[in-house]
């Protein structure tokens, strides 16, 4: 019979790792834009004229849109916790976060560092929450695969893997199988650890 608790061991090590990748990643981005940020005299004066361009109502909205980035965070680490804490003892493939975090619109030459910062930021933000909402369907999968009642209006990824609502012969005689039905899934590849 396997240790429930291994998996728990093994992805609280991993946490750190995962913390650090995600701080690797945001540093990584970070210092592409503020290596952008030495601009010549002529882009200095292009971004003078973009923000010369910003009314002031949307210029004082900036604080509140980056203040989000903490939550954003704080959401990013916790997720990440479950995901390789919880996903092991469930039998759930990992969701591999790096397919979902793409930081390629801060290198475009013609964006200014102000552009090129939002694009950072729009690129994380949007991108975590893909990376949630794919966990949470894979967790949702596991736990409760039946319809709703009503059509969703933009059905996650493994929707149209779930039983009938209200179809209880479906669900008693199929939800186990269900649960577990990953294989369209290719697995994440695995590390390889050096021998010491």
């Amino acid at each position: 019979m396997k240790d429930p608790t291994k998996p728990v061991a093994h992805s609280t090590k991993n946490l750190g790792k995962e913390a650090a990748h995600v701080g690797e990643e945001l540093k990584a981005a970070a210092e592409h834009v503020a290596a952008d940020a030495k601009v010549s005299v002529y882009e200095a004066r292009r971004l003078w004229k973009y923000l010369g361009g910003v009314s002031l109502p949307v210029f004082l909205t900036f604080p509140l849109m980056y203040i989000c980035a903490l939550p954003f965070f704080l959401l990013d680490l916790v997720v990440c916790f479950y995901q390789w804490t919880c996903f092991p003892v469930y039998g759930i493939p990992k969701v591999r976060r790096s397919e979902y975090l793409i930081f390629d619109r801060g290198r475009l030459p013609y964006l200014n560092v102000v552009e090129k910062a939002g694009c950072v930021y729009c690129s994380y933000a949007n991108g975590l929450l893909a990376f949630v909402g794919e966990i949470v369907a894979r967790t949702e999968q596991h736990f409760c695969p039946i319809k709703h009642a009503v059509a969703e209006p933009r059905p996650h990824s493994r929707y149209s893997h779930f039983l009938p609502y209200d179809d209880a012969r479906a669900y008693k005689s199929r939800h186990l199988k269900v649960r577990h039905d990953f294989h369209d899934i290719k697995p994440a590849p695995k590390s390889h650890k050096k021998s010491e």
